[in-house]
């Protein structure tokens, strides 16, 4: 029988790595998978270790900014080192940079602040956003995490994920109740989620009218991949005073139009 040393050997293709990088990894993959925060016990059941050999990995994993921890819970998740890391895989998937210059090019048409989002593991998020020409305060940037049920662009995730999918990230917002502190009214009932999708899917397109950023409104639209799934939502903003919310308007018109030069790049072909 082949030991184990030399079955290592035989698949490193000659090629050396840090065993003890290996060993911590599943820690990383069970934050992923688990998306959310999780005690040292549950997630180190999770990666298959006992706590006692996770912890070591978690301090140093803490050190890099791979790993964070709530000092009021001791619950471990995804550190801002990790958030960035994959922000950036996000950015340089194949959908983003084939919508950049659509979108950049609608930026200059409209003269509004333009976003594209797609689904990350904490939610919609923000991962290019190109600023109007005029100022806009918004607390909005690339890797903000978007609200499911109380923006623009959520809405248009609730309306053509898969439900199950969907209600995954609804849940997850359902417990932040710093999310549902700055919202009136919140979003609660399963009816009025359903009522939600089924406008938002009516109309093509997701408006959100001074709630939850007073002042501001804001139209999405969704971009389709080859396959006729959701792979992004595109989002323009700006001051209720300047920016045309009407669902036909002089905004809505260029932005359904550019979702559809983007989906149609991606392979999709709508009826099919």
């Amino acid at each position: 029988m082949q030991s184990s040393k030399a079955r290592t050997a035989g698949t490193t293709d000659s090629q050396r790595g840090i065993q003890s990088v290996e060993t911590g990894f599943p820690l990383l993959a069970a934050l992923v998978e688990a998306a959310q925060p999780l005690t040292l016990r549950d997630l180190s059941a999770r990666a298959g270790m006992t706590s006692a050999k996770a912890h070591p990995y978690l301090v140093s994993f803490i050190r890099v900014g791979l790993v964070q921890q709530d000092a009021a819970t001791g619950r471990y998740e995804l550190g801002p080192f990790a958030l960035q890391m994959g922000l950036v895989g996000l950015q340089r998937s194949h959908p983003v940079r084939t919508a950049l210059p659509f979108v950049d090019a609608l930026a200059d048409e409209v003269g509004h602040t333009l976003g594209i989002a797609v689904l990350g593991s904490h939610g919609p998020t923000m991962v290019h956003i190109r600023e109007a020409r005029y100022p806009v305060h918004v607390n909005m940037r690339s890797g903000t995490v978007m609200s499911m049920l109380h923006t623009a662009t959520g809405r248009v995730f609730v309306a053509w994920l898969e439900p199950g999918v969907a209600q995954h990230y609804i849940d997850r917002e359902h417990d932040d109740e710093n999310v549902l502190a700055s919202i009136d009214p919140p979003v609660r009932t399963q009816e009025e989620i359903a009522r939600i999708a089924h406008e938002v899917r009516t109309a093509g397109i997701a408006r959100a009218l001074g709630n939850p950023l007073p002042g501001i409104d804001a139209l999405s639209v969704p971009v389709f991949d080859h396959s006729g799934r959701l792979a992004m939502a595109l989002t323009c903003l700006g001051p209720a005073s300047l920016f045309d919310a009407d669902p036909d308007g002089r905004i809505a018109q260029p932005l359904r139009a550019c979702a559809a030069r983007i989906s149609q790049q991606l392979g999709y072909r709508r009826g099919e």
